[in-house]
Order: structure tokens, then C-alpha cells, then sequence
């Protein structure tokens, strides 16, 4: 895995979590890595076990150089639709930045260019650079994180297990008891 595009700029990564989930918002980090960065045992993050995840979340937020979080609401999603609702959540997250990147590299084939500054996207950019991982990272935690919340409120949907997937088990639950408010309702449920 690349630590840098191009080493000479400032460059943030930036991802998302919760593209494909039936409730729940979607979220975006940025990430802006210091160029000493010891990128230990960062990679994309669907392959990283949950407890991993957390651990390394904790450890990319004290070490990078800069990082930002962002979400948009499932009712959001239903008004601009969820491609949309991705790219504003990485737009809010660089907004939040506190120093201004020169280049960023967005996981996947498609952004809405931000404000003046150049981006590339790369096709699986979660597991061919590090900055991308590791806003991959701080975006998945963050969601999870979110849903186990949300889980308290609605037990009988299991979002402790499936954080909004539509599993099996959240699938049969969306049949029994109907959708929640936290549910996209522009989404196909069954």
C-alpha cells in the first residue's frame, strides 16, 4: 500500500460508510497524513475485524496530521440520493479540515470536485493507499458506532450485528414491524 500520490503535496484521503445500508446516515472522513507516518496495519477496512477497526481508528486520530468526519441523513439520502449523499459527506468533511489539502484521493470512480482543489479517484483506493484506508477506517467506526447507538432505541432491527445492512435477519424485521423512522425510504427493503 502507497503512503502518497504525490509526496510533494498535501494530500487528503477520503472515504465513506454506509453506501449500501437500508437505515442510518451515510458518513465520510478525510484524512491527512503526516509524511512520517507509520501506517502499521492499516488497510481497507471491510477486511479488518471490528475490534481492529477500533483500535486503529484511535490510533489514526492521534497520529495524522489532520482528520474530519462527516454525515448526512438518511432523509437527506432520500432527497439527493445516496451517490449524492456521499459526495456532500466528504465535502462537509473537508470543510472541517483545518489545513487545506492540495490534492484528494476519493475511493472509487466518481466525485463532485471540491472547491479549487484537484482529486483523483482510485478504484479500490482503500487498499492502494493509506490516507484512503485509513479514512475508509474513521468512516466504518463512526457509522458502527452511530448504529449501536440506534440499536438501543430499535432492538428488534439487530443494527448491533448488521449496522443497517440489509441482512437476512433486518430484512425479516422490515416485514414484522415495518420500517423505522432511521430507514431510507427511497431504498428497496425487501
Amino acid at each position: 500500500m502507497q503512503l502518497f500520490y504525490k509526496e510533494q503535496l498535501i494530500e487528503a484521503g477520503l472515504d465513506e460508510a454506509g453506501r449500501g445500508c437500508l437505515a442510518g446516515p451515510v458518513f465520510a472522513a478525510a484524512v491527512i497524513l503526516p509524511k512520517n507516518f507509520n501506517a502499521k496495519e492499516i488497510s481497507d477496512s471491510k477486511i479488518l475485524s471490528e475490534k481492529k477497526r477500533i483500535a486503529l481508528a484511535e490510533y489514526i486520530k492521534k497520529e495524522a496530521l489532520d482528520y474530519a468526519i462527516a454525515a448526512i441523513t438518511h432523509d437527506e439520502i432520500d432527497k439527493i440520493n445516496i451517490l449524492n449523499a456521499s459526495f456532500k459527506a466528504m465535502h462537509k468533511a473537508i470543510d472541517q479540515l483545518k489545513h487545506r489539502p492540495e490534492l484528494l484521493l476519493i475511493d472509487g470512480n466518481r466525485f463532485s470536485p471540491y472547491l479549487g482543489i484537484s482529486h483523483q479517484c482510485i478504484v479500490k483506493g482503500d487498499a492502494k493507499f493509506v490516507s484512503i484506508a485509513a479514512a475508509s477506517i474513521l468512516a466504518k467506526v463512526s457509522r458502527d458506532n452511530y448504529m449501536l447507538e440506534q440499536h438501543v432505541n430499535y432492538p428488534q432491527y439487530q443494527w448491533d450485528r448488521n449496522k443497517g445492512y440489509p441482512t437476512l435477519a433486518h430484512k425479516k424485521a422490515i416485514k414484522e414491524f415495518g420500517i423505522s423512522p432511521l430507514h431510507r425510504k427511497s431504498y428497496k427493503m425487501s
